[in-house]
């Protein structure tokens, strides 16, 4: 006889469910009381934003880790980057303290949670991502706990409720020599206390022997706190990355959300930038079809290289005018002058007929001049980024398109760079060391840095520029702008004014 399950729902029949035995008779759902302005991300969030939001507040996030990732390749000291990530934590993450009167303080500390986890969505995927952004979280979170009031830091502390061991003062008094010999600048037992937790929890302070080590135990001095919530911050969000990359096949079946986190985990190697065609030009300079040879100056290696081979070539294929084109544009070239400097840079090997045939519409298009409403309304296609140009259209044989740091090789790289004036030996050799590791922006930024540090220098002595003027260069446009204004000070503002004489 077969057993019959009458608390089974036939799907023959309409489900007549109770309505005193709702499931979700308790809202799962509901806002975070932020209480600490400092957050372990223990709890995901659960209140509903919008997919704009969500968007939003991860890639400002992502500013920030890729800052500090680029702090850490180029060995900045930790007061340097200290120095240079706090102007940006403030424009893109600020966190009010709690005696701070600010009505934000909540959205930013929501913003803050919700970006953390957002992220963590994205880099989840591989072993590879997961570690940089765990080292990069760590290194965050840490700037942040240094810079904290320290009330408000011990009280954050205290609510986590850690199973650290107090030292007793019968073990104190046992262990006293090697307390005071493991425990530099120290010199009476009682002026300090003791923690006691399993070595692995403390890596960092066993390597630079700050601690005494006792079976399997380390004992940890008061002052070396930070030491401490660091490693538990890192260890639970390690801990957590690995099972988030369990549950992402069932983000799978959400066609909104897997092809935002696809993109922003694209961008942890270059962190994607957008320059606005509507931003404002440089004033003093003369950008029409003529001025482009001088202006090539202050172009990145990219642009330069598909300048130079127009210039020797006289022709460059579709991927190569469609970059260089939408480059110009975002200069300001008009599209009048734009098509005068093709016809010109093509006469040598086409004539005016064919190019109005074969390439006057190309130009016409990227500018929005032609082709569909949306393409009109949208005034063509936005300048390409860096990492547009690592990820997309890899150039092949006879292209001259693309990112010479990616695509060249360490050879013709090199001569390339010894050719447009870069000849220091330390420049080149770390160049080489950026693009093994696959650091493609951080090379282009070494060559920038040390092409300009004159100008940088001066302005960073003066105060004129900030750490925000000076962050890392992700988009051919903003190397041009940059350069363009340093080496012009005086006579052009850093926002592009022309400067009273």
């Amino acid at each position: 006889m077969i057993r019959q399950d009458f608390a089974r729902i036939d799907p023959k029949r309409r489900a007549t469910l109770d309505p005193k035995k709702k499931q979700f008779a308790t809202p799962s759902y509901k806002q975070l009381d932020y209480e600490h302005r400092l957050n372990f991300y223990t709890q995901p969030p659960t209140a509903e934003i919008t997919l704009e939001q969500f968007e939003q507040w991860a890639i400002d996030r992502l500013r920030i880790l890729a800052e500090l990732e680029a702090c850490s390749f180029r060995n900045k000291t930790p007061a340097e980057t200290a120095a240079h990530i706090q102007p940006l934590l403030q424009k893109y993450l600020p966190l009010a303290s709690n005696t701070s009167l600010s009505s934000a303080r909540h959205i930013e500390r929501q913003k803050d949670h919700y970006s953390h986890y957002i992220l963590r969505l994205a880099f989840s995927s591989t072993d590879d991502l997961r570690r940089r952004f765990a080292r990069v979280e760590t290194a965050l979170f840490k700037l942040r706990f240094q810079n904290d009031d320290a009330r408000e830091r011990q009280a954050f502390v205290e609510s986590l409720n850690f199973d650290w061991d107090v030292v007793t003062e019968e073990e104190k008094r046992e262990l006293s020599a090697d307390l005071l010999a493991a425990t530099p600048g120290l010199r009476r037992l009682e002026d300090e206390a003791w923690f006691k937790v399993d070595w692995e929890r403390v890596p960092e302070l066993v390597e630079s022997r700050r601690v005494l080590l006792r079976k399997g135990k380390a004992y940890v001095p008061v002052r070396e706190q930070t030491s401490m919530v660091v490693a538990e911050f890192t260890a639970r969000l390690e801990k957590g990355l690995e099972l988030t990359s369990r549950a992402l096949p069932r983000l799978d079946e959400d066609d909104r959300l897997t092809p935002i986190l696809s993109h922003l985990s694209k961008n942890f190697s270059t962190p994607d930038s957008s320059f606005s065609d509507s931003e404002p030009h440089l004033p003093g300079a003369a950008i029409n079809a003529s001025s482009i040879d001088t202006l090539s100056q202050h172009f990145p290696a990219c642009m330069k290289n598909l300048h130079t081979n127009l210039r020797k070539n006289s022709h460059l294929k579709h991927f190569g005018r469609l970059q260089y084109t939408l480059f110009l544009k975002g200069l300001g070239l008009s599209l009048e002058d734009c098509l005068i400097f093709w016809r010109e840079g093509f006469k040598a090997k086409t004539d005016e007929t064919t190019f109005n045939k074969e390439y006057r519409y190309n130009v016409r298009h990227a500018y929005g001049d032609v082709g569909g409403d949306a393409n009109r309304r949208g005034r063509g296609y936005p300048a390409y980024s860096c990492q547009k140009i690592l990820t997309e259209h890899q150039p092949g044989n006879e292209e001259a398109h693309g990112c010479p740091y990616r695509h060249f090789s360490v050879d013709n790289l090199t001569t390339m760079l010894q050719a447009t004036g870069v000849n220091d030996r330390d420049v080149l050799r770390g160049v080489k060391e950026d693009v093994g590791k696959q650091r493609y922006h951080i090379a282009c930024n070494r060559v920038f840095e040390w092409s300009h540090k004159a100008e940088i220098k001066k302005v960073k002595e003066d105060g004129t520029w900030g750490a925000a003027d000076l962050d890392t260069i992700v988009h051919p446009n903003t190397y041009f702008k940059r350069s363009y204004l340093l080496k012009n000070l005086g006579k052009v503002g850093k926002n592009g004014d022309e400067m009273e004489s």
